[in-house]
């Protein structure tokens, strides 16, 4: 089968489409013929060795396929079943070996490539809202990278909890597109200065809760965005990693609170992952959740799909679609 192996880490060149032996599912393991893979951060990230792998190694950590063989002991799933996944490693090929315990059944007719789109970002936007900090009408969010994959959802989500969205974006494309997600106001960090403009449009007193996917060259402001005793949720680095902070400074910028979670540790039980995933996935099929997917690419190209989300240069969500 075609699969991306990482032989080194390193930059995109890195990934090339290779022959390797098709896998065999060992007991509690499903073998999936892929239709779609997202292209998540996390994948950069592994790829440039930021988080460490066992090399070689295939990328891509979402999926969604048709299963297509079970291990001993698997009762759960049966061949034809429509099954999507996050968090497994080696998405990026024509068929890949999940373990039964970390799949979950897609809705009937629900594309699978949509599902392969919107787990791992779906289900990140579904742990910020509702778990890191759960949002409540009435509250204040501070969205950051709003136009993005997580961005878009996690907007949606906050504005049908009542909350009111103030979403920082790049271009007028993306300020139209978090309005249509929801956003209450809209900031162009590129014309205006978020910080100054949140304490603005909170008569200065600060948001209740900021989202903060971007990282090293937003962290500071951040922080003094949130109101007394406010809470920074630092989900991602896209502009790198934040530098040494002495804690200190949240007394002195009001009792702040700070976390930096994981998809991980939201999905940490069978029950939780089958409650998040079934609340994307049955908002995505009633249309309650929109998933934006403009960007998808063939497996060859994935060193490319690399290159456009490093290079911000996207919205919504990016795929590589596999298989029929």
């Amino acid at each position: 089968m075609k699969a991306i192996v990482i032989r080194q880490t390193g930059g995109p060149e890195v990934m090339a489409v290779t022959e390797v032996p098709m896998p065999e599912p060992k007991p509690g393991e499903v073998l999936v013929r892929v239709r779609g893979s997202g292209v998540n951060f996390i994948d950069i990230y592994l790829r440039e060795g930021r988080y460490k792998a066992d090399l070689p190694f295939i990328n891509g950590q979402e999926g969604a396929g048709v299963v297509a063989e079970v291990g001993r002991g698997v009762t759960e799933f049966k061949p034809g079943d429509p099954v999507a996944w996050s968090s497994v490693l080696g998405s990026y090929a024509e068929y890949a070996v999940v373990p039964a315990e970390a799949l979950v059944k897609v809705p009937k007719d629900l594309d699978l490539r949509v599902a392969a789109a919107v787990m791992l970002q779906g289900m990140t936007a579904h742990y910020l809202a509702h778990s890191t900090y759960k949002l409540n009408v009435g509250d204040t969010a501070l969205v950051h990278a709003a136009a993005g994959g997580v961005g878009l959802l996690l907007t949606q989500m906050a504005a049908q909890a009542g909350t009111r969205v103030i979403a920082t974006v790049s271009t007028a494309e993306k300020e139209k597109l978090a309005r249509e997600a929801g956003a209450t106001h809209v900031i162009r960090y590129t014309e205006e200065d978020f910080e100054a403009e949140t304490r603005r449009l909170t008569g200065g007193q600060g948001v209740d809760v900021v989202y903060d996917s971007v990282g090293k060259t937003t962290f500071e402001k951040s922080l003094r965005c949130l109101r007394r005793r406010g809470t920074l949720v630092l989900y991602g680095g896209s502009s790198g990693a934040v530098p040494p902070f002495d804690l200190v400074e949240l007394s002195k910028l009001g009792s702040l609170f700070v976390t930096r979670p994981r998809l991980h540790d939201y999905v940490a039980t069978r029950d939780e992952l089958m409650w998040r995933a079934g609340e994307v996935l049955d908002a995505v099929q009633g249309g309650r959740l929109k998933v934006r997917m403009e960007h998808s690419y063939p497996l060859a190209e994935a060193a490319q799909a690399h290159r456009d989300l490093e290079a911000r240069k996207t919205t919504g969500k990016l795929l590589l679609e596999i298989g029929e």
